[in-house]
């Protein structure tokens, strides 16, 4: 069932969404060469504990975990597509790596993910990083009254699929408010025209993952959270959450 938030909640969304831009930044600027990816995962954890907010990652478990989440951060490198476990790994010159944080404050839940390189820049990986983000500004620009589920979905993946890149399979965005994933799901493709009707008052945490090797497949590493792509390909994430008023989408999850 879809929960239709107030304006109040809306602008009560807004506190933990800047959370989780401050987390993302300090993120980035603590992604050097040679900086583990627990560090990084520590740095997002001291922007929660200076905010009084606290994680629905750390801890999460849906059906197809073998095990909880066992960080604030979901940090994915190189081929990782998404749900990455911080671990002892140190950054390299060149490596592309997809951040994804949550933050919940006075009860509600904000969410994105930002791709960026360390070091020197592979052009390819710039150009898979600038899909992402053009996909979600897309997928953002669809999102209005009147506009439909597929609509978000269609403009995601038409972009996506144009510079050749693959989608994974089954994963995309999804409803936000109390808690982390709500109803709908949002997909990164799909015809236009079709789905939920979007109302004002839904918020919805839009994200496309796309893949350089163009495949949509997939593997789980051991860990039973990290995907990665199956042919080595690197991938890139990006995610916001956003608002659908009747003045037009709201982002809260930006600086």
């Amino acid at each position: 069932m879809v929960k239709l938030k107030t304006d109040q909640a809306i602008d009560e969304m807004r506190a933990p969404g800047r959370v989780v831009a401050h987390a993302l930044a300090a993120v980035r600027e603590a992604a050097r060469v040679g900086t583990s990816l627990q560090e990084l995962d520590e740095a997002a954890h001291a922007v929660l504990r200076e905010a009084g907010a606290t994680s629905p990652f750390l801890g999460y478990r849906p059906q197809f975990a073998p095990v909880p989440f066992p960080a604030v951060l979901c940090v994915s490198v190189n081929d990782a597509i998404v749900h990455g476990v911080p671990g002892p790994y140190r950054l390299r010159d060149g490596d592309l790596v997809s951040a994804d944080f949550g933050a919940k404050l006075n009860g509600w839940v904000g969410d994105a993910a930002v791709s960026f390189t360390v070091g020197r820049a592979r052009p390819a990986d710039l150009r898979l990083i600038e899909t992402a983000e053009a996909a979600l500004a897309a997928g953002i620009a669809a999102a209005v009254p009147g506009n439909r589920i597929g609509d978000i979905a269609h403009a995601v993946g038409t972009l996506c699929r144009a510079a050749g890149y693959g989608i994974p399979d089954g994963f995309g965005g999804h409803g936000i408010g109390r808690s982390m994933h709500e109803d709908p799901g949002v997909p990164n493709e799909g015809p236009p025209g079709r789905g939920m009707k979007l109302r004002p008052g839904m918020v919805l945490a839009i994200e496309p993952m796309v893949i350089a090797g163009g495949t949509d497949d997939y593997r789980c590493d051991e860990d039973g959270w990290t995907l990665r792509t199956v042919d080595g390909s690197r991938a890139a994430h990006a995610e916001h959450t956003v608002a659908i008023t009747a003045d037009g989408p709201r982002v809260l999850t930006a600086l």
